[in-house]
């Protein structure tokens, strides 16, 4: 048996999503560490571990979910904390990694935000990082120390497998969607179509084309976030022009949930909408068609298998 790594596991939660923190601790066994967060008058962050964390292998669970700015500096004070407190190694738990939709430079004096978020993570004392889907794969090259990226694709596909959806095709909304749809469609031994679309504004995209045969047939889109649902919005649009059946199963990691996202998702055409709990959704902005898988088993494992020293690629698969 592999050798756990030196010092006690502890798990210290964000106030980003303290359910997911729980869970996570649940299915490990183990207490969650204590801490202290609270603001100045001024609004600034006061951060202190309330229990000794000297040479221990310590966890710090933070997605830096809206408000983004406000839980990236808590996680970023946090480390610093640890750090200061001589923790053996600081993992970064970060479920959904914000700011990840700038990873290159689209056009003349933009900023690479992706990048400079993973720079500020490991000033901050990140020994590693552990997260779930990143909106941009690139992102685990902007770091130059251990990066664990898990995958939801296996928890969506063993929910839909018990739908029994011999009629379905899976449809990638735009061509960024394209492999991770093509593997959710070989786990349901479904077939494929894509919806090309055309940025046409900021967070707006207008659909051109659609490659594949969906007249007929129930789609399922999946996505890595639902932000607006605007790109959701328009390939169910153009959807029901090539006449798919009025029955949508979407699929996204993290529900962002953004301005008009619930009125955009609460539309007939959409039977279903399956995400996870990276990020929390408030009572008042959950439909009735909103469906949450818990991503804390994944977590937890890889956050145990890390500790242990044992392989973590066997959970992305």
């Amino acid at each position: 048996m592999d050798e756990p790594h030196v010092g006690r596991l502890k798990l210290f939660s964000g106030t980003a999503n303290p359910r997911l923190g729980e869970e996570i601790a649940a299915y490990l066994g183990i207490p969650q560490g204590q801490r202290t967060v609270t603001r100045f008058a001024d609004g600034e962050i006061y951060v202190r571990f309330e229990e000794n964390a000297r040479g221990e292998d310590t966890f710090v669970i933070q997605p830096t979910c809206p408000p983004v700015n406000e839980h990236l500096m808590e996680l970023l004070i946090m480390m610093d904390a640890l750090r200061r407190a001589s923790a053996g190694r600081i993992t970064a738990v970060i479920p959904y990694y914000g700011y990840a939709r700038k990873d290159k430079k689209d056009a003349p004096r933009e900023p690479i935000t992706g990048r400079l978020v993973a720079d500020l993570l490991v000033t901050a004392g990140a020994d590693r990082i552990l997260t779930l889907d990143l909106h941009a794969g690139q992102i685990e090259g902007f770091f130059n120390i251990p990066v664990d990226h898990l995958r939801a694709l296996p928890l969506f596909a063993d929910y839909l497998r018990e739908k029994n959806l011999q009629d379905g095709v899976v449809v990638a909304a735009d061509d960024g969607a394209v492999r991770r749809s093509k593997q959710l469609a070989d786990r349901l031994d479904l077939p494929l179509a894509v919806i090309f679309q055309r940025r046409v504004g900021k967070d707006v995209k207008e659909p051109v084309q659609i490659v594949g045969e969906v007249e007929g047939r129930t789609p399922i889109v999946i996505e890595d976030i639902i932000d607006t649902a605007g790109t959701v919005s328009n390939a169910v649009n153009a959807l029901s022009q090539h006449g798919a059946r009025p029955e949508v199963y979407v699929c996204a990691t993290h529900a962002i949930l953004a301005g008009p996202a619930l009125e955009r998702l609460g539309r007939e055409e959409i039977r279903e909408v399956i995400v996870t709990n990276t990020i929390p959704i408030a009572p008042e902005r959950m439909l009735d068609k909103i469906t949450v898988l818990s991503a804390a088993p994944l977590l937890a494992e890889a956050i145990r298998r890390i500790h242990m020293n044992q392989s973590v690629s066997i959970l992305f698969t």
